[in-house]
C-alpha cells in the first residue's frame, strides 16, 4: 500500500524525490549533494525567508522522525529499526557534471557505492522482518505505517502534480508530532522537493550552461573520450551491456572531473545553480518560508526526542 497517490496535472512533469512514503522493506539510502549551510539565526524578520537548517540539524530531524516511527510501529505490534539518514557516507550526487577529482579517483562513477547500497538493502533488518511476515500481517504492517484510505491530506507540486496521503498511520503521526501541522508540512515538503528538480532542469536548459559544456566536450575529446555532454556520457556508460573495468571507470571519471574544472563548466554550473535557487525561493516564497519554519521550529522537539529515546532494539 502506497503512502501517497500522485495525480497528473498541467505543466512540466518531473520526479519528486523523498515524498514521505514508508515501505517497511526499504532502506533509506539518502544521497546528498554537498552544500554549505548558512550560520545565521534561526529566526527571520517578517517577510524574510528563514535560514536553511544545517546538515547536522537535518540529521537530527531525520533521527527524531525515525524514533517516532519506530515507537508508533511498536505500539501497533510491529518491529521497525530506525534507518540511518545516509548509510553510505561516500554516496554523492553530481546533477550537472562530476566535478570532484578526489572522489572520482576513489570511486569512479560510484559503482562501488551502489554495490554497497545494494548489499545494505539485501541485509536490511526491516526488509528481512517484513518479508518474513505472513501475508495478512504484512498488509497490516503497511497499513500501520502508511495509514488507510481515504487519502485526505493533499499537496500540489509546482508542475500541477497532485500528491495525496492518509492522515493516519505511523508516518503521518510521526510527521504531525515533529512538525506540528501535517497538511502544512506535506505541502511545503512536496514543493521544496520539486524545486530541487526544477532548479536543476533550469540550469541544464540555460544557454549559458550549454555554452559551458562546449569547452568541456572539447577537453574530453582531447583526452580521447569523445562525447557531447555529461548527460550523454552518463547515458553511454550506463547503457553498456557490461560495466567498464574498474580502472577504466576511474580514469574516465577523473578525466570528466578534471575537464569540469579546466573548462569552467563546474564554476558555471555552480553559479547557475545558486542563481536559480535564489530565484525559485523568491517565486515560491511562501512555501519555502513555511518549510524552513516548520523544520527550525521542530528542532527543540527533535533534540528532546533523541535525548530521551529508548535505545533498546
Amino acid at each position: 500500500m502506497a503512502a501517497f497517490r500522485r495525480t497528473p496535472g498541467a505543466g512540466r512533469r518531473f520526479v519528486v524525490a523523498g515524498v514521505l512514503c514508508v515501505a517497511l522493506g526499504a532502506v533509506a539510502a539518502g544521497i546528498h549533494a554537498s552544500t554549505d549551510s548558512p550560520t545565521s539565526s534561526s529566526t527571520a524578520a517578517a517577510g524574510q525567508i528563514p535560514r536553511e537548517p544545517s546538515r547536522q540539524e537535518l540529521s537530527l530531524l531525520h533521527e527524531a522522525g525515525q524514533i517516532l516511527l519506530r515507537d508508533c510501529m511498536r505500539r501497533k505490534g510491529f518491529k521497525y529499526q530506525p534507518v540511518k539518514e545516509n548509510p553510505v557516507p561516500e554516496a554523492r550526487e553530481f546533477p550537472y557534471v562530476l566535478d570532484d577529482v578526489t572522489w572520482a579517483r576513489e570511486h569512479g562513477y560510484g559503482t562501488d557505492v551502489q554495490q554497497e547500497l545494494s548489499e545494505l538493502r539485501k541485509t536490511d533488518a526491516n526488509q528481512r522482518y517484513f518479508r518474513g511476515l505472513p501475508a495478512k500481517r504484512r498488509a497490516a504492517a503497511l497499513t500501520a505505517a502508511n495509514g488507510s484510505r481515504p487519502l485526505t491530506v493533499s499537496a500540489k507540486a509546482p508542475d500541477g502534480m497532485l500528491f495525496q496521503r492518509s492522515p493516519k498511520g505511523c508516518q503521518s503521526e510521526a510527521d504531525a508530532t515533529l512538525y506540528g501541522n501535517l497538511q502544512q508540512w506535506f505541502q511545503a515538503k512536496v514543493t521544496a522537493d520539486a524545486l530541487t528538480e526544477l532548479r536543476r532542469a533550469r540550469v541544464t536548459e540555460d544557454p549559458r550552461f550549454a555554452e559551458a559544456v562546449k569547452p568541456w566536450a572539447a577537453c574530453m575529446r582531447a583526452a580521447n573520450h569523445p562525447t557531447t555532454s555529461p548527460a550523454d556520457l552518463r547515458t553511454a556508460t550506463g547503457s553498456r551491456r557490461s560495466p567498464l573495468p574498474r580502472n577504466e571507470e576511474i580514469a574516465l571519471a577523473v578525466t570528466e572531473a578534471q575537464c569540469a574544472h579546466t573548462s569552467g563548466l563546474a564554476k558555471t554550473a555552480r553559479a547557475l545553480d545558486q542563481q536559480y535557487a535564489r530565484s525559485l525561493a523568491r517565486q515560491y516564497h511562501a512555501a519555502v518560508r513555511t518549510y524552513r519554519e516548520l523544520q527550525l521550529n521542530a528542532l527543540p522537539r527533535a533534540l528532546a526526542l533523541t535525548k530521551n529515546a529508548d535505545t533498546s532494539p
